[in-house]
């Protein structure tokens, strides 16, 4: 086999595939919200279940539908059988998937479903089931032809029903006012994790705060900086908004332009006026670029009232590892 054969082989099931997740992308109807608003009305847990490729592709399913604001789990329908069908609970909603609709060791479970009352959707190739016709939503994930020459080895099947499980998880997640922030709650450790992290989680804030009012002399300001030891303090007015900013390189500055007298100048005569700012709210990502364009080391968190409420410094971002 040719290079060039290799690579023509290549596209064409990458080609194959894609057409697949478009033809199930055309399917979608009613019964794909109908779907959606009752996973949206669980009150329990989602149980996904499937044999073999069907299996492993549940897996991932049940993975992102957990980690997208879905309590999902995997039961392996072969397993279910010896024990495993006492982890289901009237409360919870099956996603059966079987290309065929046909796979035994799902439809020996079927009985099972309906005796305790479960609602059951199925992800299936085959409308006209037995699978299909016991189940109270039916989404249809056929494709025209699989990549494996033979059409014996799921491929550009599996690849279309991991999809609409994407699908699926997504569409909750908008139902269900699934936010950022909750994203971040369930991915806490990794570069996710990272990426998600908040302002507010990383700050220096009460006492940690260097503050100085604008009338204070340059030498009790010398002595806060020194305390608190960020390089750097806050000035703000009598009504405590933040005015400006002092920092180790303005005090350089200051020093060559005053000399000895700067000690006696005030922090009004030395602070830089209206200092980079940025929300509690916002992403640790948004202060590590902001101060890579401004060539600063630290940012003062404000309120709508410009009321001081933290800081950030390069050093807390360095410690997360984020760069």
């Amino acid at each position: 086999m040719k290079k060039d054969d290799i690579i023509r082989l290549g596209r064409e099931v990458l080609e194959i595939e894609a057409q697949a997740v478009q033809e199930v992308a055309q399917q979608l109807g009613e019964s794909f919200i109908q779907a959606v608003e009752l996973l949206a009305e669980c009150p329990s847990r989602v149980i996904v279940t499937g044999m073999g490729k069907s299996g492993l592709v549940g897996r991932k399913i049940a993975a992102t539908l957990s980690s997208c604001g879905t309590p999902a789990i995997f039961i392996h329908p072969a397993e279910a059988g010896h024990g495993d069908l006492g982890m289901i609970l009237k409360q919870d909603i099956i996603i059966a998937i079987s290309y065929s609709g046909e796979t035994k060791e799902i439809i020996d479970l079927l009985d099972f479903f309906k005796r305790i009352g479960v609602k059951l959707i199925c992800v299936t190739g085959n409308p006209s089931s037995r699978l299909a016709r016991y189940s109270d939503i039916v989404l249809c994930a056929r494709v025209s032809r699989e990549a494996e020459p033979t059409g014996l080895v799921p491929t550009a099947s599996s690849t279309a029903t991991l999809a609409l499980g994407d699908a699926l998880a997504v569409a909750l997640m908008r139902k269900k006012g699934f936010t950022e922030e909750d994203f971040a709650r369930v991915h806490p450790k990794g570069q996710i994790g990272k990426k998600l992290l908040k302002i507010k989680d990383l700050m220096h804030r009460g006492q940690q705060i260097p503050m100085v009012n604008e009338t204070t002399p340059m030498a009790e300001v010398l002595s806060e900086m020194s305390r608190k030891k960020l390089g750097m303090t806050c000035v703000v007015d009598a009504e405590e908004r933040l005015v400006g900013i002092i920092t180790d390189g303005d005090l350089r500055r200051k020093l060559q332009l005053y000399g000895a007298e700067m000690i006696h100048k005030t922090a009004r005569d030395c602070m830089t006026p209206d200092p980079k700012t940025i929300s509690r709210h916002d992403l640790a990502t948004k202060a590590l670029n902001l101060m890579e364009e401004n060539k600063i080391t630290s940012l003062i968190v404000v309120d709508r009232d410009r009321k001081i409420e933290g800081i950030i410094h390069l050093h807390d971002l360095w410690r997360t590892e984020m760069f």
